[in-house]
């Protein structure tokens, strides 16, 4: 199979080394979707390619494909994203968003709002927006591509609209008041956490103004979501464990 040039658009979600000189990028294109590409000599530091691959880099990306892994060619930053790598609380939810994405979104298949949603979370970031509030709505962004989002507009079990109740985990989504009793360990939502969810499961979150919600709050949306993916999941998410470390420090 002939070698063919492409340029694309991404963004890093990891690097891993390769023998002594080189790495293994996984690249999130706008393009292409997630691929994989070797980056030879990328680990000397004088190297043209150490500078566009690092983790989070927003880049233009000249590669070649051919029948096995790609190379990546050379390459240019389009937004650096530095900030991220400087913070080590916005390094954690760059990291774990990162590793989100790679496990759960299949090689090779296209999704540009997911990339924008993506690239849009990662520049809130750096513009000092709340990491945890970002990461609970890009969350729900990748659960609905996996296919397994919880149902928040209406009860699980009876379909109905009003009186949300409380949200079961092992159920998939929203109790309302007489279908409560279905699970004892669901947990109490306020109407207040009930819209919040809702409107994170649709925003765009490029139309996200100020985000200013109380900590009692983000701390029970994290609850929820962190039970629901290890409900659903199906991955074990190394960057989660460095998150709850962090979470115990503040």
């Amino acid at each position: 199979m002939k070698a063919l040039f492409e340029k694309v658009e991404g963004i890093i979600l990891r690097t891993q080394a390769y023998g002594e000189t080189h790495k293994i990028v996984r690249i999130f294109t706008k393009e292409r979707g997630k691929i994989g590409l070797m980056a030879r000599g990328a680990k000397k530091p004088k190297s043209r390619m150490a500078a566009i691959t690092q983790p989070f880099i927003h880049g233009s990306f000249l590669i070649q494909s051919g029948s096995g892994m790609g190379t990546l060619q050379q390459g240019e930053v389009l937004t650096s994203l530095r900030t991220i790598r400087e913070d080590i609380v916005q390094t954690a939810y760059a990291t774990y968003l990162a590793e989100l994405t790679d496990k759960l979104l299949d090689e090779k298949k296209p999704d540009p709002f997911l990339y924008q949603q993506l690239l849009q979370t990662y520049t809130w970031m750096t513009e000092g927006k709340d990491a945890e509030v970002l990461a609970i709505i890009y969350e729900l962004k990748m659960y609905r591509k996996a296919g397994f989002a919880p149902v928040l507009h209406e009860c699980v079990n009876c379909g109905n609209k009003e009186t949300p109740n409380s949200f079961s985990v092992n159920q998939g989504g929203i109790l309302c008041t007489r279908c409560m009793h279905i699970d004892p360990n669901a947990y109490h939502m306020t109407d207040k956490l009930v819209q919040l969810m809702r409107l994170f499961s649709t925003i765009d979150v490029a139309r996200i103004g100020d985000i200013n919600i109380k900590q009692e709050n983000k701390q029970k949306l994290q609850q929820i979501m962190e039970a629901y993916y290890e409900q659903y999941g199906g991955y074990f998410l190394k960057s989660k464990k460095f998150l709850k470390q962090l979470d115990l420090l503040k």
